[in-house]
């Protein structure tokens, strides 16, 4: 799935878009020097694109997402946020754009491919669980890393994790905060196929116009059903949805997420407060 020479460059380069088979449109994270993290101008350009995709006539029967340089995603771009900026600027990122960016790929009608070359982490993990189905290079890791850093995920996020691998292996990926390995991973159900390094691009192009090739309204008609199922399980009360809100902002505002960060930064055992 090399890129052609009708690639589009959006997000001052960091997000490719090209079509790599007929009725597939492909999504190209390449931000090499922060390992594809996702900033503002990416996750705006991954939902502009969706929604662009959506309401035009473009034929798109298949959205494929995937990253360059050997990687998919290191998760939300938060590393050098100043301190005194943190609270504001990483709840901003999180809340904002990276959850319009999810929302816009559920939203896509037709199937979503997410194709992992490297290491998957974070947000990017999440980002690749909100398409329909992942093919992964097999020797890569995936880790979700919240307990590492003092943050309290969203609880649609930690829904969608729930909904895809349970209950059981969302506590083990979360409280634990551990890499798992591609075998893993398609044991837990979070990676559909693996594939060797020299065969990704193909398998995964085969996968991508198998998706595209399938009867539309099919496609459109189980994609619906599913969402619409998934989401009648996982409505909340409006106190409980408020309550696990807060939990996550004060979670940004915390003595310890600081910490988290700046051991995370300094490649050391973090000193956590409890506040």
């Amino acid at each position: 799935m090399s890129h052609g020479e009708h690639t589009r460059e959006l997000a001052d380069g960091k997000l490719l878009i090209d079509e790599p088979a007929a009725g597939v449109v492909r999504l190209t994270i390449s931000n090499r020097e922060k390992r594809n993290a996702l900033d503002h101008p990416i996750l705006d350009a991954i939902t502009a694109t969706l929604t662009e995709l959506c309401t035009g006539e473009s034929g798109t029967r298949c959205v494929v997402v995937t990253g360059a340089h050997g990687m998919f995603s290191a998760g939300y771009d938060i590393g050098e946020i100043p301190e005194e900026e943190f609270e504001e600027r990483a709840e901003r990122l999180v809340a904002h754009p990276f959850t319009e960016a999810i929302d816009a790929l559920e939203a896509f009608p037709y199937p979503t491919l997410a194709v992992l070359p490297g290491h998957t982490i974070g947000g990017g993990l999440e980002l690749a669980l909100a398409c329909d189905l992942r093919v992964a290079k097999d020797t890569i890791k995936l880790g979700m890393p919240p307990a590492k850093l003092g943050l309290v995920y969203s609880h649609t996020g930690l829904r969608r994790f729930i909904d895809a691998i349970g209950a059981a292996r969302t506590r083990e990926l979360f409280l634990l905060g551990s890499y798992i390995d591609a075998p893993s991973a398609q044991q837990w159900g979070l990676v559909n196929r693996l594939a060797p390094a020299e065969e990704l691009d193909a398998v995964a192009l085969e996968v991508a116009s198998e998706l595209a090739g399938n009867a539309p309204l099919s496609q459109l008609g189980n994609k619906r059903v599913i969402g619409a199922l998934l989401r009648a399980e996982s409505e909340l009360p409006c106190e409980v949805e408020e309550e696990l809100i807060e939990l996550r902002r004060a979670s940004f505002a915390s003595q310890d997420m600081r910490e988290g960060m700046k051991a995370f930064a300094e490649k050391r055992p973090p000193r956590w407060s409890g506040e």
